[in-house]
This record gives structure tokens, sequence and C-alpha cells, in this order.
């Protein structure tokens, strides 16, 4: 019977697996932040535009509060990205036309072209981080 009162440590294979998996998701963001940079935006402008027109269910679109809930930030903070992008021509807001309070986010022209500059770079990037996650070969959680 295991003793519930001894913590689980970590075996040398969790601290390789981790490792790895940092590792891997490190350099694609690293990729990403120079693809960006190359496409005339911010690493985070670039987070911002592949959130709103990666939307799920293809609406190319999104509010403040599904924005913040996707990037991991703060609603301010969103705002004011929201906000620079918009003085740069990025994005642009539109009001609901069933719910005035709601404002929708989509990303221009503009927008779009830096964006897809940098989805397509990362191409390969994306498909060899897909391998190298497949490769780790994670235990279940809890496992």
């Amino acid at each position: 019977m295991p003793d519930h009162d001894t913590p689980r440590r970590p075996t040398p294979e969790d601290y390789r697996s981790a490792a790895a998996l940092r590792a891997a998701v490190r350099l694609f963001l690293r990729r990403g932040e120079q693809a960006a940079r190359a496409a005339g935006l911010t690493p985070q402008r670039q987070l911002l535009l592949l959130m709103i027109k990666g939307a799920p269910g293809g609406a190319e679109r999104a509010t403040v509060g599904e924005l913040a809930e996707r990037m991991q930030l703060a609603p301010n903070t969103v705002t004011e990205l929201i906000d620079r992008a918009e003085d740069a021509g990025l994005v642009a807001r539109e009001g609901d036309a069933s719910d005035g309070r709601v404002v929708w986010l989509r990303v221009t022209d503009e927008g779009e072209a830096r964006l897809a500059e940098t989805v397509l770079a990362l191409t390969a990037d994306r498909h060899d981080l897909a391998r190298r996650l497949a490769d780790l070969d994670l235990p279940e959680a809890g496992s």
C-alpha cells in the first residue's frame, strides 16, 4: 500500500521531460518573436493579431474579455495593447449590432498582411514544435 503522507518526488525523467518541453516552447516563442519583428510587429502585437484572426469558431473577431482570457493578461493591459495597435492601423473596433455594450475587434488589411508574414514564416517551426511535443511522450496528469 502506498504511503500517501510521503510526497512523490520527481524522477530524473520528469526533470528531463520538463526541461525538453520548456526548451521546445521557448525556441518556438523566440522564433515567433524574430518573425514578428521582421514583419514590423512587436511580439505582443503579433500575439494580439493572431488571437483575433484565429478566434475560435472562425469568427476572426474577438472582444477584450475574450482576448484577455486567451492571452492570459489583465483586461486593462489588453485594452492598452489594442489602443496602440489601433493607432498603428493594425486593428479596428466595431460595435455589435444587437448589443451596444459589445465591441468587437478585427484585424485590418495592414494588420493581416503583417500577421500573414509571421504565420507563413513559422510554418516549419509549428510542425517542429508539434513533433517535439509528441516525442516527449509525457505521462498522464496525476500518474
